[in-house]
């Protein structure tokens, strides 16, 4: 099973773009969002819940994620996980599977915080997108999507979305492999991922994982375009 991450602050596009990566292969592929795992607080009232920290990397159960990775990676199925964002409560569905996929696709703004999950990743992809364009696209998800209010969104953001930005999730460009511009529909960097993924998992299936020469992610391979797909560090 090859693992992709996927990082960049709320709003750049990270479940856009895994959604296209997902369509873009014709082999088995599954999104896990990395909000699917917050921990939850049941025994506490609604009043309570609201005044957590939902952007701290501590919120998220990364035992849990983890375990389920390793099931899917023995060949074994896990139970849905799910959010419920109106009532800040876990909506897991149990009997509802999800079997092991070739490609796995991970994404959340803390999916590079916990060094054991970086390990298991093949591909390591961080979302540079300007914050205000990430801010007005969280105000237009969260109202449309997530039943909040304009002074909700205003007051979560001022007290731990931009504090956590700039704190955490800013710095984990230089653990990914590479960087995409432009949020999750640039199209040159999901050919381009896709690309590589479908080589690893020919090279799964044929049993030529060990050629890593062929296997590998190179920059060289990708056209050199502002806007497009850039090394973390500026380098090649």
């Amino acid at each position: 099973m090859i693992i992709v991450g996927i990082c960049g602050a709320s709003g750049s596009g990270k479940s856009t773009l895994a959604k296209r990566i997902q369509d873009s292969l014709a082999c088995s592929c599954t999104i896990i969002g990395q909000d699917c795992y917050y921990r939850n607080f049941p025994e506490l009232p609604f009043s309570e819940r609201i005044k957590l920290n939902y952007d701290e990397p501590e919120i998220f159960d990364f035992d849990e994620l983890l375990s389920d990775i390793a099931l899917l990676e023995a060949g074994q199925p896990i139970p849905t996980k799910g959010y419920d964002y109106v009532n800040y409560l876990r909506a897991d569905t149990p009997d509802r599977l999800i079997q092991p996929p070739e490609v796995l696709v991970l994404e959340g703004i803390h999916m590079f915080y916990d060094k054991r999950l970086c390990e298991k990743m093949s591909l390591k992809v961080y979302l540079q997108v300007d914050v205000d364009i990430c801010l007005l696209r969280r105000i237009k998800r969260d109202i449309k999507s997530r039943g909040r209010s304009i002074d909700n969104i205003a007051e979560q953001y001022l007290e731990t979305v931009k504090p956590v930005y700039e704190k955490y999730i800013v710095n984990y460009i230089n653990d990914a492999d590479f960087a995409v511009m432009r949020g999750g529909k640039n199209k040159m960097a999901i050919d381009a991922i896709s690309a590589y993924l479908t080589t690893k998992v020919l090279a799964e299936r044929f049993g030529t994982e060990q050629d890593s020469a062929s296997t590998s992610f190179s920059y060289d391979e990708i056209p050199d375009q502002d806007g497009f797909i850039t090394a973390p560090t500026g380098e090649k």
